[in-house]
């Protein structure tokens, strides 16, 4: 039994603290995967609060994953653990049963897991979860109160201050498509050997005041004029596997023109300047991108703002005399999300592939490499 308890409280706590690590690296990603959880349950309210929800709860779960390993307060972190699986199980149940989301980011975007397996790896944890609580009273604390206490608080520290990192800058484990090297055409294709939606096209006729539907090869034998037409649509069948990785990139000028192939199909150097949304007139980047504007200037390379804030970006530009030197384009507001986790991002791009990138804080690195670019 003893060696049970044993093994079940290493899995649980190395897995929590696992899990942790990875949402660690990427804490904007739970909190848009929250506000998808409130958006299907029109908890539209919360939105402003999800970051600050994922930084806790992350903290929580590598804290409880170590408490777990060491021991420490059993009563307590058993209750805690079991109350935050069984909120897990319920996420990840509902996501699976209801399909309204597909994946539940309990790894991340570094491993992917569909609602199905989320909700089987839950449920796994759950009845290991319930074991240790059953057996609490069994469970001896490998160190004594004080190392205990100093490296829980050494481990909610870290974790505090490892979030506050990679939200001042960037991931620092690019699991997301537009890492570093990738190439956003490539991206924006099905994977290779992907399987496609499979539809049929249905026809919908209004006869003697009911509604027939029908596929095109499956015409009613008495087809005639009694059928009113009413409307076609395709039918999907069976669910393919055909997604791109990259999804709903696209880059609109103010015009209302889709420039997104032009612009990527371009040879040569480009700078992507991602501004989820400007929230003041004069941002703290702003000196260094000067920098970096007049060497892009200086090497030919074309600078692009893609925003959201149209309104305010396009203002921006203005005032500080860039309209004739840079291009604004509208671009959804999920896209930029993904793009870019830190508002703004800098991308330093060469034909469609992604040579580098600097989130606001290190706009400086930027132009020290911009520096050695030779003129295009």
């Amino acid at each position: 039994m003893k060696f049970l308890i044993n093994v079940s409280r290493v899995f649980v706590g190395v897995l929590f603290i696992f899990s942790g690590l990875i949402k660690a690296n990427d804490p904007l990603g739970l909190s848009y995967k929250m506000q998808e959880f409130f958006e299907v349950w029109n908890f539209h309210w919360l939105d402003n609060y999800t970051l600050a929800f994922s930084v806790i709860m992350i903290v929580f779960e590598i804290v409880a994953g170590v408490a777990i390993l060491l021991g420490w307060r059993m009563k307590l972190f058993s209750w805690l653990l079991l109350l935050l699986i069984i909120f897990f199980t319920f996420l990840t149940g509902y996501a699976y049963l209801s399909g309204k989301v597909r994946e539940c980011g309990c790894f991340g975007n570094c491993i992917p897991l569909t609602a199905g397996e989320s909700f089987t790896k839950d449920l796994i944890l759950l009845v290991l979860i319930l074991f240790l609580f059953i057996n609490k009273n069994i469970i001896k604390p490998v160190l004594s109160q004080v190392p205990s206490i100093a490296v829980l608080l050494i481990t909610t520290v870290a974790s505090f201050s490892f979030q506050w990192f990679v939200l001042q800058h960037l991931p620092v484990v690019d699991c997301l498509p537009y890492k570093i090297s990738a190439n956003i055409i490539d991206g924006m294709k099905p994977p290779p050997g992907a399987i496609p939606d499979s539809t049929v096209i249905s026809f919908v006729y209004n006869k003697n005041g009911k509604e027939v539907e029908f596929t095109a090869d499956k015409f009613p034998k008495d087809f005639d004029s009694t059928y009113k037409f009413s409307k076609r649509y395709d039918k999907l069948i069976r669910k393919g596997n055909a997604e791109p990785a990259i999804k709903d990139f696209n880059l609109i000028t103010m015009a209302g023109n889709d420039s997104t192939q032009e612009i990527l199909a371009q040879k040569g150097y480009k700078i992507f300047l991602f501004v989820k949304e400007m929230p003041e007139p004069n941002p703290s980047w702003n000196k260094e991108f000067n920098v970096i504007f007049t060497f892009a200037k200086s090497k030919h390379i074309p600078v692009y703002f893609i925003t959201a804030d149209v309104e305010n970006v396009q203002s921006f530009v203005e005032k500080n005399a860039l309209s004739d030197s840079v291009v604004v384009l509208k671009c959804d507001v999920t896209a930029i999300k993904t793009a870019a986790r830190v508002n703004p991002t800098l991308y330093f791009i060469r034909g469609a592939t992604i040579l580098d990138k600097w989130a606001g804080a290190d706009f400086e690195k930027a132009i020290f490499s911009l520096n050695e670019v030779q003129a295009q």
